[in-house]
């Protein structure tokens, strides 16, 4: 290694840097001569600002004083001559107040004095007006020439006051405008101070980084020890270590120490205490694992239990990776992980899939029963009521007939129970697969399965264009069979039913109380119908199974169809609602994912 180009380089870069140290405070001399310049300026418009407020002030309190007499003289009241006797008090203040922030300026002070001069006489006129007034000595010549002289005084005094708010303004300009010159060429000088500035700053960036470059010596404690690291540890509950494996030397991070169950150094780093905390359970694996290291010189991931010094079990996990340093040592650096947390948790969830994999074995007995063993007693019942001929019936008595005619009814209702449990159960049990389809095919294939009933009533079904979709196609057909239906089977009498289907892309921020504000877009397909409707407070409660609005005797149903179009949205990780106006119509509304 050369040290006399080292020498040279580090030369340089004093040099660099006390020229650009030099730039830098000479910049900031000049932002601080500006700064004091308007320093200046501001205390000036503030001393202008003052003065002129003083005078305003002086002004005020003589207005004040003639409004004051003005009143006594016509209306002879004592209460208008309390404007007249402050009035003395406010001028005085105000102009003592003048006097003192004009004293660097003799012309100023020399227009105060002849102000203050006018004050007095127009007092002196204000006196002489009441005294003339008095009808004791009143005398109208008099009294006149003192009201036209005080006039004349006023109009002098408020040209004085003029003069002297004049006189302070133009002093306020010619100190902006000397201001404004000073400070013209500064920026284009700050500029270029600045920019050669930052060209040194950068060739000594330039220089440091080629010094880097010969570097040769690393500290090994900057791998691994910093304060950060350190605090991360002990949030993210892992700590660190360092094997030398030249020297056999271990290094602990303190975090190891604690999660051991001890203080920071509170043993030596050796294979032999590492093992002693390891569960009996584990350290033969742990051992092999140590051996392994020494001799492939690396650690995959493994897994195992420790035995803190408070004889609580903790899981750990470790991995190590092998690094070589400029020297050509070989050092394994390691990490270990406590996941006792993930360890506990991934056994709760364990025994919950248990659960539900029991859960599903039982549901999937329950479909078995209710499409086989529940399904065939009650196709014998319909059976054997279908094989009574009319005559034999015709022979029973009113009550025999009521009653057979009840079974049958009980024995349709329960088949179509059945079939809803059943397609309500499918759409929790089958395989969820996901297929590009075209909605508008989708809801074609549901028409066709309800064309009688729309043929019966009549309906008219319009579908605007709906979206292509990754959805459960047999879901998304028997979500349009049952909204469809549901339209269809709660339309008014004597009116023709009206089915309207649309679409259309909106964002989730649009309906914040309703979808998920992660995803951003969702399609919202609308199936709008003139039916009976239904009372706006069971909106919610009609997705609920088994929930029904009317009696079974009135509309025909399970209370399970509404529940099962909830599911199917669940399902596709998506929404509906409902809303309706009775006597009006519904509006259910679907909200799936783009």
């Amino acid at each position: 290694m050369k040290w006399v180009p080292k020498f040279n380089s580090s030369n340089s870069l004093r040099v660099i840097f006390v020229i650009a140290v030099f730039i830098l405070l000479f910049l900031s001399s000049i932002a601080y001569k500006h700064n004091q310049d308007l320093n200046a300026s501001s205390k000036l418009a503030m001393h202008t600002y003052e003065i002129n407020i003083q005078l305003e002030r002086l002004m005020s309190a003589i207005k004040d004083a003639e409004t004051g007499q003005r009143g006594y003289i016509i209306t002879r009241n004592n209460r208008f001559l309390s404007p007249y006797i402050y009035s003395r008090d406010k001028v005085n203040t105000s102009f003592i107040t003048l006097k003192k922030l004009t004293a660097d300026n003799p012309v100023q002070q020399e227009n105060l004095r002849k102000l203050f001069k006018l004050i007095i006489q127009r007092f002196t006129s204000f006196e002489n007006c009441f005294k003339y007034s008095d009808p004791k000595t009143y005398d109208k010549r008099k009294l006149d020439n003192h009201m036209f002289g005080g006039r004349i005084l006023m109009e002098n005094i408020r040209f004085q006051v003029d003069k002297m708010n004049d006189i302070e303004k133009k002093y306020l300009d010619r100190r902006l405008k000397i201001y404004d010159q000073e400070i013209s060429l500064s920026p284009v000088f700050s500029i270029s101070l600045f920019l050669a500035a930052l060209l040194f700053i950068l060739l000594a960036y330039r220089q440091i980084s080629k010094d880097i470059q010969r570097l040769k010596v690393f500290n090994k404690k900057l791998l691994i020890s910093s304060r950060l690291m350190s605090e991360s540890e002990a949030i993210g509950k892992f700590s660190t270590w360092q094997w030398d494996l030249e020297t056999q030397k271990i290094d602990y991070s303190d975090n190891q120490y604690r999660l051991l169950g001890e203080r920071p150094d509170a043993f030596i780093p050796k294979k032999e205490t590492f093992l002693d905390f390891v569960h009996p359970d584990d350290k033969e694996a742990i051992a092999a694992s140590m051996e392994d290291i020494l001799n492939k010189k690396q650690l995959p991931f493994i897994y195992y239990k420790v035995l803190r010094a408070d004889r609580e079990i903790r899981y750990f996990k470790s991995t190590g990776k092998l690094l070589t340093d400029q020297q050509g040592g070989n050092i394994l650096l390691g990490i270990n992980f406590d996941i006792t947390d993930e360890h506990l948790l991934n056994i709760e969830l364990q025994e919950r899939n248990d659960e539900l994999e029991k859960s599903n074995k039982e549901l999937a007995s329950f479909n078995h029963v209710a499409s086989h063993d529940l399904q065939e007693p009650l196709r014998k019942i319909q059976t054997f009521i279908s094989r009574i001929p009319e005559a034999e019936k015709a022979k029973l008595s009113d009550s025999a007939r009521d009653y057979l005619y009840k079974i049958e009814v009980s024995a349709k209702r329960m088949r179509v129970l059945i079939d809803d449990l059943l397609l309500f159960s499918r759409t929790n049990t089958t395989k969820k697969e996901f297929i590009k389809s075209n909605l508008n095919e989708l809801a074609e294939n549901a028409k066709s399965e309800l064309l009688e009933i729309i043929d019966e009533k009549k309906a008219v079904i319009t579908v605007s264009k709906l979206p292509k979709l990754s959805v459960i196609p047999y879901q998304i057909e028997q979500l349009f069979i049952n909204l469809i239906g549901n339209s269809l089977k709660y339309s008014r009498p004597d009116t023709i039913p009206e089915i309207h289907i649309e679409s259309e892309k909106i964002n989730s921020c649009d309906y914040p109380g309703v979808l998920d504000q992660n995803t951003r877009k969702y399609h919202k397909i609308t199936f709008k119908d003139n039916g009976m409707g239904f009372d706006p407070q069971f909106k919610e409660t009609i997705f609920v199974l088994f929930q029904r609005l009317h009696s079974k005797t009135d509309y025909p149903g399970t209370g399970i169809g509404l529940a099962i179009c909830k599911k199917i949205t669940d399902n596709h990780k998506g929404y509906i609602i409902a809303d309706s106006i009775p006597n009006e119509g519904s509006e259910f509304t679907v909200f799936l994912p783009d």
